[in-house]
């Protein structure tokens, strides 16, 4: 049986709170679905971006740490590219949006079969893309301001930079359920299934620069696991492989554990649930400052240090 059912969640490091929310609630209508804290430092907001119910493998993930953090620098050893999916139909719409909200991308390419794709970054210099394609059959978040058809509908891949991607290639096929769905020149697609949603490419990239953290540059990418025993039973497969993890994490809407793949690469292994509605209404989600139990009796304090921020919905309408 598979343990793993595809990517849970892309978390980033970014700098303004303000343009996290312009960006991706705004530019890409994507749903706020929960406003925490990074739970190893309170003091900075974790943002969840996602589909209505903040389903796995639709959240993109920040720590908006302010402009005054120095950027990072993309490069080999780090995931550079988060890609989102979207109807077929949709590239015209999706060319002419960014362009009326000055969004710099590039120019539309085929990769693989059925495939186009533009690359964008965000207001941080984040590594974008926008995917079209006819495989992806989940429905994208309703904001009213997006037609539905067009919308996002959520992760398509995501992009490793490495010196050789051999030793992550057989980290994913051997421990982590998936398979080599496609290839070409020196992009390797892996998959648990070859659908939207459950891609990893590794790009081997031997004259690149090693890729430096910091603003504008990825933290971690999360795999999806049902519960918390396919949890356990990965992290024994790890134990067999001597790959060093954490151990269990509670984060309130999934439990975690972390390693470092081969490449360098911060992997997450998130289970699918409770899910983000355990302190909140469906219909409220992200409306609130939600904390974990250990920053409860922060809160005045971090409700007067943490950015304020206002909903950008008349602006990019």
């Amino acid at each position: 049986m598979s343990l793993i059912t595809g990517l849970h969640h892309v978390t980033a490091i970014t700098g303004d709170a303000q343009e996290n929310i312009d960006f991706y609630t705004g530019v890409l209508g994507l749903r706020l679905i929960k406003r925490t804290v990074n739970f190893d430092y309170s003091e900075v907001y974790h943002f969840y971006f996602g589909d209505e119910f903040g389903t796995p493998g639709t959240i993109m993930t920040t720590f908006p740490y302010g402009k005054g953090l120095v950027n990072g620098r993309h490069g080999k050893g780090m995931l550079n590219t988060t890609a989102f999916s979207i109807s077929i139909d949709g590239l015209d719409y999706w060319m002419a949006r960014l362009d009326q909200f000055n969004i710099s991308y590039k120019q539309p390419q085929q990769r693989f079969s059925g495939e186009v794709f533009i690359y964008l970054e965000d207001f941080d210099g984040l590594g974008l893309e926008l995917v079209f394609n006819d495989k992806d059959s989940r429905k994208g978040y309703n904001n009213g301001f997006i037609p539905a058809d067009y919308a996002i509908k959520g992760i398509h891949h995501v992009e490793i930079w490495l010196d050789a991607y051999e030793r992550t290639a057989a980290l994913l096929t051997n421990q982590m359920d998936h398979q080599l769905v496609s290839e070409s020149s020196d992009r390797f697609r892996f998959g648990v299934e070859s659908l939207p949603g459950k891609y990893v490419d590794l790009v081997c990239t031997p004259s690149a620069l090693k890729g430096l953290a910091g603003r504008g540059t990825v933290h971690h990418v999360a795999f999806a696991v049902p519960d918390a025993e396919a949890q356990l039973e990965m992290m024994e497969r790890l134990n067999a492989l001597g790959l060093k993890h954490t151990e269990v994490k509670d984060r309130k809407y999934f439990t975690s554990i972390y390693f470092k793949e081969p490449g360098g690469v911060l992997f997450e292994m998130a289970t699918s649930g409770p899910g983000f509605d355990v302190d909140e209404e469906l219909a409220s989600l992200g409306e609130n400052l939600m904390l974990p139990q250990q920053f409860e009796e922060q809160r005045p304090h971090l409700q007067e240090v943490l950015p304020k921020f206002t909903y950008p919905v008349e602006k990019y309408r």
